[in-house]
Parts: structure tokens; C-alpha cells; sequence
């Protein structure tokens, strides 16, 4: 069984692929990326996951002391999020706090990330869900900044926007310091990984 659970929020499909709220899902696929193991469907959880492990070096890197960890996104939309969450941690028998949740958060700006454990759910429907379904918010949660909607903008909308071409290069490198967020909380625990990361 595994040791670690690492959920990227996003909504399922290829419409929504690029959208703030995806951010989650973006990281998680470089996380697969990393570990070189492809996600897989798991109809029955309403997920699609990979096996991987991660030792000291990386993901997918030999190491006698290696853990593993299933990686996932959901395939259930963000309201939903709290179903696949509670039927992967009851398949691989993992206790909350050893889940990851990865998500966009409206209180960062674009390029901020923070990590921390347990919380409130500050207005986050996929977090509202994942409390819900599995009683307890006490959980780690990488926090990556999608910023707030100048103006008249609706915040239910703005999430569901993709990033502009502008920002992207800035999204690729906050994919790849949450990634790495993952890696170091796994590794090196929170005090740490708050201590490099939290901007």
C-alpha cells in the first residue's frame, strides 16, 4: 500500500485543461512527468492515478528509502472533489494526514505558493468537499496563487478562465515549484518545506 496520497483539483476534460482552478491537476501531471508512470483511469474511484516512489533523489529515483506515493486527479468536478479523495485514501488505506492536496488559491497572487497543514476552506469548493465527504480538514495543501479578478469580474468565472499568454511562463515555473513542494514536504517534512517555500 501506499504512503503518501497527492491530489491535483481541477475539472475533469479538455475544456477546462488550462484554467486557473486546474492549476492542481497541472501539477500533478508534472509529478507524473517526473516519476515517468502514467496516470491510469480508476473508474470505480472516480479518479485517474499512478503509482510512483519517491526517495531522496526524486520521484522514480532508485533509493533503498524510497516511499510510495499515489499520485491523482479526479474525474468528478471540483464541487465533487471530497468523492474520489475519500474513495482513494479508503483503497490505499491512507489516513488524512498523509493526503496532499494541491489547489488554486484566489488570496495569492500568480506566483506565490504556500504550504501548510489543516485549515479552513476559505470559499474553496473543492475543499468544502473533500471536508464534507471525509469529516476532517486536517490535511497538507500546497496552495498556489491564481490571484483575484480586478474589476466587476465574477469570481466563479474567473476560475474557470485559462491563463493568459502573458502569465504562462510564470505558470510553468509555479507548476514546477509545487512540484517540487510535494517532493520536499514527502521528503523533508513541513517545517522545512514552509522555511524554502512559502512566499
Amino acid at each position: 500500500m501506499a504512503t503518501w496520497l497527492v491530489v491535483g483539483l481541477g475539472n475533469p476534460g479538455s475544456t477546462y485543461a488550462h484554467n486557473r482552478h486546474n492549476i492542481g491537476a497541472m501539477v500533478v501531471q508534472e509529478l507524473v512527468k517526473r516519476g515517468s508512470s502514467p496516470l491510469k483511469p480508476r473508474r470505480m474511484l472516480k479518479a485517474e492515478t499512478a503509482e510512483v516512489r519517491l526517495g531522496p533523489g526524486g520521484f522514480g529515483v532508485p533509493s533503498n528509502d524510497s516511499q510510495a506515493v499515489v499520485l491523482a486527479t479526479t474525474r468528478m468536478y471540483m464541487n465533487l472533489s471530497g468523492i474520489p479523495t475519500r474513495n482513494l485514501l479508503a483503497s490505499q488505506k491512507i489516513k488524512p494526514d498523509h493526503l496532499i492536496v494541491i489547489h488554486d488559491e484566489l488570496d495569492l497572487d500568480l506566483g506565490q505558493l504556500r504550504v501548510k497543514f489543516g485549515g479552513g476552506d476559505n470559499g474553496h469548493n473543492g475543499l468544502k468537499s473533500i471536508r464534507a465527504q471525509g469529516g476532517t480538514g486536517e490535511y497538507f495543501r500546497v496552495r498556489i496563487g491564481v490571484g483575484r479578478p480586478s474589476g466587476c469580474i465574477d469570481v466563479s468565472k474567473w476560475v474557470l478562465t485559462d491563463f493568459r499568454k502573458d502569465e504562462r511562463e510564470q505558470v510553468s515555473d509555479m507548476v514546477t515549484r509545487g512540484a517540487d513542494a510535494v517532493e520536499s514536504l514527502i521528503n523533508e517534512g513541513l517545517d522545512v518545506t514552509q522555511g524554502k517555500f512559502n512566499s
